[in-house]
């Protein structure tokens, strides 16, 4: 993938959180657990697209046999760190649940959101 696209995702992601913290203030009494929980999901989100891509990256350069089992291992990896982000949040009193859900989402948001509003994106 291309660096340039990398940032401008990841930029987007970082604004709308921006955002939707923001409004998290606002909008709940006690919103600590909830914040926490969010910037969480968000961080591990990122960072997942940025070994989504340098796996990619590598598994080109590959023959196709390795390159299969190398890209199901890694998709395996993938879901693993999500579980145990989702178990780390769920076991830890300070983050929410569904906060550090919503934050592993937020990468394919903003890809659903630049899909729409910018015509050069693909």
């Amino acid at each position: 993938m291309n660096k340039d696209l990398l940032f401008k995702v990841s930029k987007v992601v970082i604004a709308l959180s921006l955002f939707i913290v923001g409004f998290m203030v606002l909008l709940f009494e006690n919103p600590k657990s909830i914040i926490l929980g969010y910037i969480f999901g968000v961080l591990i989100n990122i960072l997942s697209f940025y070994l989504i891509n340098d796996s990619a990256n590598k598994l080109i350069m590959m023959e196709p046999s390795k390159a299969k089992r190398r890209a199901h291992s890694n998709y395996f990896f993938r879901y693993l760190i999500y579980f145990i982000v989702l178990l780390i949040s769920a076991l830890a009193d300070y983050l929410n649940i569904f906060a550090t859900f919503f934050g592993l989402n937020m990468v394919k948001i903003a890809i659903y959101i630049l899909t729409i509003i910018d015509k050069d994106f693909l």
